[in-house]
């Protein structure tokens, strides 16, 4: 049964029969809030806005909001998108307001929202409280923002999925490496006696032009060691996401996962599709979530994988939160062999970004002393850092 419209009714009650497109609309302006809202939630909606009277707003506010926000933190978001929707009232506003307009992205992944005031000439007039005018209003709100400071462990699933569109769109550019083989440059320091006799010819063999070769430059390559035990369990899928980006965002990438023992899934992160590439991850490797030995994987890819991933200054990447089951002594014995064979050593601890955090583990403390950098990898902002690190590494 469709709510009776009278001039007096807001535009959630519904014009010339839009309820339902009303409804819709107002779920993808809550989306564009982060704040997630599912089709049976908006059928919910609908049955319970039937039995209530749509002229009081209280009503209407409660009924919304108990039916479609499930977190404390998205009640003031929600609150502003109610009103913007409360406020217009009379159909000639609804027909000049055209709610799919409210949601506007921005090239920045800005959502701007506007409300135009259909009366342009009251905008100082004294308004009743039960009736607030339609007042020109810019309400600016960047998901992108939002989460850059978000734990990932704290994330929904929704929110999680927008996290993996902006690390796909992170710049990752590694520090390059001067590497054995030399191009043709005109301000090289090598003289290219060849090219030279060869350009000379024009001149009669008379020495005129002195061409010139240096050394050429080459991404560094990047080796990754995520761990995957039962204290990782919370950061592991998203860490995954973060390896998937940058395989694909860089030609030079090892990748490789432990718990109790070491797992190559370079080869899996490859794939096209993300959530086949992590699948197939997760079926080749069977001890997820399980027990830690970070010493153990370590020496395994130091005496198996060492010399053909990190021979030309490879930049490695250690995520882990340092809680091992092993011995210190291994883990520090071969995290000095680590540091030695590659460019930089980099430690990454999502518990890193707790400001109460203290390195208290014996694991993190055999291994802090042969790392490079030791850096929280826990919201956006981190990976952002980490790609600034990684892109001023000496060279």
């Amino acid at each position: 049964m469709q709510p009776q419209t009278t001039l007096d009714s807001p535009p959630i009650s519904g014009a010339d029969g839009n309820f339902l497109q009303n409804m819709l609309l107002f779920a993808r302006l809550l989306r564009g809030l982060s704040i997630p809202v599912t089709p049976t939630q908006i059928l919910d909606l609908v049955e319970a806005l039937t039995q209530i009277n749509l002229r009081v707003k209280a009503q209407a506010r409660d009924a919304a909001r108990a039916i479609l926000v499930s977190r404390q933190e998205h009640l003031e978001l929600f609150d502003e998108a109610f009103e913007m929707f409360w406020r217009a009232r009379e159909r000639q506003e609804l027909a000049r307001i055209n709610l799919g307009e409210l949601l506007q992205r921005t090239p920045q992944g800005e959502i701007q929202y506007r409300l135009i005031r259909a009366n342009r000439e009251n905008r100082d007039a004294p308004q009743q409280v039960d009736q607030d005018p339609l007042v020109e209003k810019i309400y600016t709100y960047s998901s992108v923002e939002a989460l850059r400071s978000r734990d990932f462990a704290t994330m929904t699933e929704y929110e999680l999925q927008q996290v993996r569109s902006f690390m796909q769109q992170l710049q990752w550019s590694p520090a390059e490496r001067r590497t054995r083989r030399r191009a043709p440059s005109s301000s090289g320091d090598l003289v290219d006696l060849r090219r030279s006799l060869r350009q000379n010819v024009r001149y009669g063999g008379e020495p005129m032009v002195i061409a010139r070769r240096e050394r050429k430059r080459r991404r560094r390559p990047i080796v990754a060691l995520a761990d995957i035990s039962g204290s990782m369990d919370r950061y592991s899928r998203v860490l995954l996401q973060f390896l998937y980006s940058i395989t694909h965002a860089l030609d030079r990438v090892e990748a490789f996962v432990f718990s109790t023992r070491l797992t190559r899934i370079t080869r899996h992160l490859r794939r096209r599709d993300i959530d086949l590439a992590l699948d197939q991850t997760a079926e080749a490797v069977h001890d997820w979530a399980g027990g830690t030995r970070i010493g153990e994987a370590v020496r395994a890819f130091n005496f198996d994988w060492a010399r053909r991933v990190c021979g030309q200054g490879a930049i490695v990447l250690v995520i882990s939160d340092g809680w091992d089951r092993g011995d210190p002594e291994l883990l520090g014995a071969e995290m000095g062999r680590l540091q030695r064979s590659c460019h930089r050593l980099i430690w990454l601890n999502p518990l890193l970004g707790s400001p109460s955090y203290e390195p208290l583990t014996r694991g993190i403390q055999a291994a802090l002393p042969h790392t490079d950098e030791f850096l929280p990898v826990h919201n956006l902002i981190s990976l952002e850092q980490l790609a600034q690190v990684m892109a001023d590494a000496q060279t």
